[in-house]
C-alpha cells in the first residue's frame, strides 16, 4: 500500500509542481502585490489603495462590469451555435462526413489567434471584403465600417471559442442512448419536450464544462477585443495591460488581475450551483 502511494506521488509530482509553479505561486504573488502601495522608492506598505482606486474610478468598474456581461453574452451565443453542430456530429453524421465536420471545426485553430483576428479585420474593415460585397449587391451606397462595434467583438469572441464548446458537447451527446429518444417519440413526445426533458439534462455536464471554458477564455481575452473593438473596446484585460506595461503600476495591475480572477471564480461557482452540477463531473467532460 505504501509503495503504491509512493508511486502515485511520483507520477503526480510533475503535475503538482506545474500547478504550484505556474498557477498557485503567481496568483499568491499577484494578491500580495495588490495589497501594497509604494510609499518611497523601493519602499512599500500594506494598503488597499488599489481597490479603492477601482471603486472610486467609474471607468474601471464600468469596464469590469461590461467585460463580464459581454463575456456572458459571448458564452451564450457560442452555446447556441455549437449545440446543433455538436448534435449533428455526434448523432446525425456518419463515417467520413462526421470526420470532415469535426475537422472543419478544427481547421481555424491550426493558425494563431492573431491570424484569425486579422482575417476578421480584413473582412470587416471599411475597405474590406464584406463592405465591398454589400455595395456591389446594392445594400449600401458606400462601404460601411463594420469594425469597432460591440457586435464585431462578439463575432470574434464566438469564432475563437467555438471549438472549446463543441468538444465537450460532443463528448456528452455521444453517450446518450438513441433508444431513449426513440422511446420518447413512441410515447408521444415532440422534439421540444425531448430536447428539454432528455437531451439537455443528459448533456448538462458537457454544457456546463463548455460554458466554463469559453467564459474564462473570453473574460481573459486581450487580443480579439482590442483589435476588433479598437480603443473603445473597454475590455478589462486592456486596463490590466495598461497598468502593467504602459504605466508600470504593477500594484494596480495586480489588483485588477486579482479582481478578474475573483470574478471568473465567482461566476463559475454560481453557474455550477444554478445548474446543480458537481465540479468533478464537469471536469471529466473537458
Amino acid at each position: 500500500m505504501t509503495r503504491n502511494r509512493l508511486l502515485l506521488g511520483l507520477l503526480m509530482a510533475p503535475a503538482l509542481l506545474w500547478l504550484l509553479g505556474l498557477i498557485v505561486l503567481p496568483h499568491v504573488d499577484l494578491a500580495i502585490l495588490s495589497l501594497r502601495a509604494r510609499v518611497a522608492p523601493g519602499e512599500y506598505a500594506p494598503s488597499l489603495r488599489q481597490y479603492e482606486t477601482f471603486i472610486d474610478e467609474p471607468l474601471y468598474w464600468h469596464t469590469f462590469v461590461r467585460t463580464a456581461l459581454m463575456s456572458m453574452i459571448a458564452t451564450g451565443l457560442t452555446l447556441l451555435l455549437a449545440f446543433p453542430i455538436a448534435w449533428t456530429i455526434a448523432k446525425i453524421a456518419r463515417g467520413r462526413a462526421r470526420s470532415l465536420m469535426f475537422v472543419a471545426c478544427l481547421i481555424p485553430f491550426w493558425v494563431s489567434e492573431t491570424v484569425r483576428t486579422l482575417g476578421w479585420m480584413i473582412l470587416l474593415r471599411e475597405s474590406g471584403v464584406l463592405p465591398a460585397l454589400l455595395v456591389s449587391l446594392g445594400l449600401t451606397d458606400v462601404p460601411v465600417e463594420l469594425l469597432y462595434r460591440d457586435a464585431t467583438i462578439l463575432v470574434g469572441l464566438v469564432y475563437t471559442s467555438m471549438l472549446f464548446m463543441v468538444v465537450p458537447l460532443i463528448g456528452a451527446l455521444e453517450s446518450l442512448d438513441d433508444a431513449l429518444i426513440e422511446a420518447a417519440y413512441d410515447l408521444g413526445g415532440n422534439g421540444w419536450s425531448i430536447l428539454r426533458q432528455i437531451i439537455i439534462p443528459h448533456a448538462a455536464p458537457g454544457i456546463v464544462a463548455g460554458c466554463i471554458v469559453v467564459f474564462m477564455l473570453t473574460l481573459g481575452n486581450y487580443l480579439t477585443p482590442t483589435l476588433l473593438g479598437g480603443k473603445n473596446s473597454l475590455w478589462f484585460t486592456e486596463q490590466i495591460y495598461t497598468q502593467f506595461i504602459t504605466r508600470f503600476n504593477w500594484e494596480q495591475g495586480a489588483a485588477f488581475g486579482f479582481l478578474l480572477l475573483v470574478l471568473s471564480s465567482a461566476i463559475v461557482w454560481l453557474g455550477l450551483k444554478l445548474s446543480g452540477q458537481q465540479f468533478g463531473e464537469v471536469m471529466r467532460r473537458t
